[in-house]
């Protein structure tokens, strides 16, 4: 039976801790984190000159070197296996790679990647790419740009992972790749986001930074071209910074189309930064928030000719109101945030369109540089053996008796080498040459070819030594990439002017309706439509409507109150009423104090017209309403009119009226308004208009058509102030109203 272990012994049996080491966090981020940064930077998420980051590179350059440029498609599966030699990583991550430079996927403006078989589709988030084993692919024919001359030396070639290979770090690149396709990436610390640019566009730019480095590029280039099309929103300012330093949001919209048969909406292009799914869930969700009434149905109905997103709207819809009301709420109209990062020489800089052409063009002029300095070697070497077989040819039976007398085979080279005064490399070249070739044709040949080969050196080492003839040869070579791979734009450019700005106005909802106010401050706001059905309204007991007016919802409506105070709020901030219910209690609404009451409101679209207002004292001021206009939409307005004495009446006039004034001892005076002088002041006083004895007052001011008088003219009068008559015994049956 097995001993129990004592906590002794499990004690003796623990290894003795480790000594706890202290370190300064600066020191352990510079030894552990900084390396890994830097690897990300440098080595996975941000591109280089030749617009690709080393996971494409490594990619594109096993296809190359499987024959995949020229030959027939092989299984995604193939290439992956063989890219994994240079790219040291998972299988799925260099398929997805793979991916998004297919022509299928729609990623890139001019696709590296020839596909056959489904490889998903940029704009859609949830339509997968099949497996590799079910997919094909080769290299496109414009990748033969991006080869061009490899293998004479134009870039530096470095070990692979396990030095069994050799890699390019860059590729010859005969165009400026870096900005006519999309690159994204996010490293430690930063990120890249080139946005890509039409190929015509940018040959002509580069063609014309080469003859002046001055030159306004914005003449050449329009505007980015996405590869899901869409709209651009064209911004000079944004455009010249994005040339200049590499930086600007850009502003796209889908396209769309209308259907007046089946009364729908087909969106057919959207932004390069969104998806279709995204976009139909954010128009679900704006409908469902009432944001937007007019919409049925939206459905996905991408099929083989292309994306296409279907929203059914009502018969009495505007379309294009529709359409700028989803520009404004979902992602249909999105930026494209551009941040040019490109790693230049090993490190991270951010540079303009200029800029990046610049740099390109001294890389492009590096590649043809070394190799013309390649080529010229080439023709030197061949230069030299001819040279050799020259001195052979003026004397061949002289060279075939030191042969034919030559006992062992390894002293040919040498005696040749002696008898014709060549070196070994041209010895060994003459010896090789077969007897059949010693014809006098042959002869000919090889000394025209001399005289080649010294006009080609002659003419090589000239262009090397001259700037402006490389940059001449780049131009044709750009004239020639334009004219055989550059398309039509596919992404269209609207000015900002031209686009409609959706403003809160835009989306409110317009209808005309009732308002009404009663004594006991409860305001009601019913649509047209709902009065038609219902028009009895319903009231707290005892309460009396003092105030009614006919409107529409897109408008301002002015309230005040007995302190001295104005309140202003949108009409469609109020909620729609019924006919059957209360309504809205302002106390609540507008947040009066406990005392203070509403006595009249004034609905207006533009401020124009006049307010009277009448005191207790007798007397009147007339104010325009635009005084209470305000330019940051102030809620409350305090000393809004006069306080020297209690307000009576409130009267909104937009042209002179005839007004009726009552004293509490039944003296009526009727007179227009224009002998109330107009006060540019809110708080103006007023001047006094009735003469009013000790112990009476003004007890309202009201229309003088509408107080029912039998003839309202024997009142009149020209001058003010003054005591008014006795009202009639004709006009006495029938109480005056107040407001109060």
């Amino acid at each position: 039976m097995a001993k129990k272990k004592t906590d002794n012994d499990i004690k003796e049996n623990i290894l003795p801790e480790s000594p706890c080491i202290e370190q300064h966090i600066t020191d352990t981020l510079e030894e552990n984190y900084m390396p890994y940064a830097m690897s990300v930077i440098v080595s996975r998420a941000i591109p280089e000159i030749d617009g690709l980051k080393p996971s494409h590179r490594k990619l594109l350059y096993t296809m190359y070197k499987k024959g995949l440029i020229s030959g027939s498609r092989t299984k995604s599966a193939n290439i992956v296996g063989e890219t994994m030699k240079l790219n040291p990583h998972g299988d799925m991550a260099i398929y997805e790679t793979m991916v998004r430079m297919t022509r299928d996927h729609s990623a890139l403006l001019h696709p590296y990647v020839d596909s056959k078989g489904n490889f998903g589709k940029h704009y859609s988030r949830d339509m997968a790419f099949a497996a590799p084993r079910y997919t094909e692919a080769k290299l496109e024919k414009i990748c033969e740009e991006l080869f061009k001359d490899i293998d004479k030396d134009t870039v530096d070639f470095v070990d692979n992972y396990d030095g069994e290979m050799k890699e390019p770090t860059l590729l010859p690149v005969t165009f400026p790749t870096i900005l006519v396709n999309p690159n994204q990436g996010v490293a430690v610390g930063m990120a890249t986001n080139i946005c890509s640019f039409n190929l015509h566009e940018v040959c002509d730019a580069t063609c014309a930074y080469i003859d002046n480095k001055q030159a306004d590029l914005l003449q050449y280039i329009t505007a980015p071209d996405f590869s899901t099309g869409g709209t651009v929103i064209y911004t000079k300012k944004i455009l010249e910074s994005i040339i200049e330093s590499g930086r600007g949001s850009v502003k796209i919209r889908g396209k769309y189309r209308f259907d007046k048969k089946s009364n729908c909406v087909e969106i057919f292009e959207i932004p390069y930064s969104t998806t279709s799914e995204a976009i139909m869930e954010e128009i679900i969700k704006v409908v469902k928030e009432g944001k937007i009434k007019d919409i049925l149905d939206v459905r996905d109905e991408t099929d083989l000719s292309g994306l296409k997103i279907t929203i059914d709207i009502r018969k009495s819809a505007d379309a294009e109101e529709i359409m700028n009301k989803l520009y404004k709420f979902t992602s249909l109209e999105s930026s494209f945030a551009c941040n040019f990062n490109v790693l230049i020489n090993g490190r991270p800089n951010v540079l303009g369109v200029r800029s990046l052409i610049d740099e390109w063009l001294k890389f492009r002029m590096s590649c043809i540089k070394r190799q013309l300095a390649y080529e010229i070697k080439q023709k030197k070497d061949r230069l030299h053996l001819l040279k050799g077989l020259d001195k052979i040819l003026l004397d061949i039976d002289k060279a075939i008796k030191i042969i034919r007398e030559t006992e062992h085979d390894d002293l040919v080279i040498p005696n040749l080498m002696w008898g014709f005064g060549i070196d070994e490399i041209q010895a060994n070249f003459i010896a090789e040459i077969k007897l059949r070739n010693l014809n006098k044709e042959y002869i000919l040949n090889k000394l025209a070819e001399i005289e080649r080969l010294l006009k080609d050196i002659e003419d090589m080492e000239d262009m090397l030594n001259k700037d402006n003839r490389i940059k001449t040869r780049i131009k044709h070579e750009l004239r020639a990439i334009e004219k055989k791979y550059a398309r039509d734009r596919l992404t269209d450019v609207i000015n900002e002017e031209e686009v409609t700005v959706i403003t809160t106005e835009h989306l409110i909802e317009e209808y005309n309706l009732k308002i009404f106010l009663t004594k006991d401050g409860y305001i009601k706001k019913i649509p047209l439509t709902a009065l038609r059905s219902s028009p009895e309204q319903k009231l707290k007991e005892g309460d009396i409507i003092i105030q009614e007016a006919e409107w529409h919802n897109k408008s301002e409506i002015i309230f005040v109150s007995d302190k001295q105070a104005v309140y202003k709020m949108k009409i469609h901030e109020l909620p729609d009423c019924k006919a059957g219910a209360l309504g809205d209690y302002l106390q609540n609404v507008l947040g009066l104090e406990n005392d203070e009451h509403i006595v009249y409101f004034i609905v207006t679209d533009d401020y124009a017209g006049e307010i009277l207002f009448a005191y207790e004292n007798g007397k009147v001021s007339r104010v325009p309403l635009s005084v209470y206009e305000t330019k940051n939409n102030r809620k409350k307005l305090i000393n809004a009119y006069g306080s020297a004495s209690p307000l009576v009446d409130v009267l909104f006039i937009k042209e002179e009226i005839e007004v009726a004034l009552c004293s509490s001892n039944d003296r009526i005076l009727v007179m227009n308004s224009s002998l109330v002088p107009l006060k540019t002041t809110k708080s103006t006083q007023g001047v006094q208009v009735l003469k009013l004895k000790k112990d009476y007052k003004l007890k309202y001011m009201k229309q003088a058509d509408s107080c029912g008088f039998a003839d309202y003219k024997v009142y009149r009068t020209k001058n003010i102030p003054i005591a008014g008559s006795f009202i009639k015994d004709a006009d006495k049956p029938g109480e005056q109203l107040t407001l109060f």
